[in-house]
C-alpha cells in the first residue's frame, strides 16, 4: 500500500536548499519514491494552516519511506536541510485500491 509524505517547508537559504535537493532527489527515486507536488502554487480553503512550500511525495509503502528517511543518504543530507530551512513532515498510509 502506498505511503504519502507531506512536507511544509520554510526555506531560509535557497542556494543551500538547492544543494540538499540535488542530493535527496536520487535517494528518493532509489527508494521507489516520486514527487507529486514540489513548491507549486497552493491555496488554503479551510482552517488556519499557513503552509509555506508544500512538497508531496509518494512511496510504494510506509516501509519504503521509513527506509529512505532512516537511511544513510537522507541522514547525511538532513543537517544541510536543517541549516537552511525548517519543516513540518507527516506521512500517511494510502488506501487499498
Amino acid at each position: 500500500m502506498a505511503a504519502y509524505v507531506i512536507f511544509d517547508v520554510e526555506i531560509r537559504n535557497m542556494a543551500q536548499y538547492q544543494q540538499f535537493m540535488n542530493g535527496v532527489k536520487p535517494a528518493i527515486e532509489e527508494a521507489g519514491g516520486r514527487y507529486l507536488a514540489r513548491g507549486g502554487k497552493h491555496q488554503v480553503h479551510e482552517g488556519d494552516w499557513e503552509p509555506r512550500r508544500i512538497v508531496i511525495l509518494e512511496f510504494p509503502s510506509v516501509e519504503a519511506f521509513q527506509s529512505f528517511y532512516d537511511g544513510p543518504v537522507y541522514r547525511g543530507l538532513k543537517p544541510i536541510r536543517d541549516a537552511c530551512s525548517s519543516a513540518r513532515l507527516v506521512s500517511v498510509e494510502g488506501i487499498e485500491p
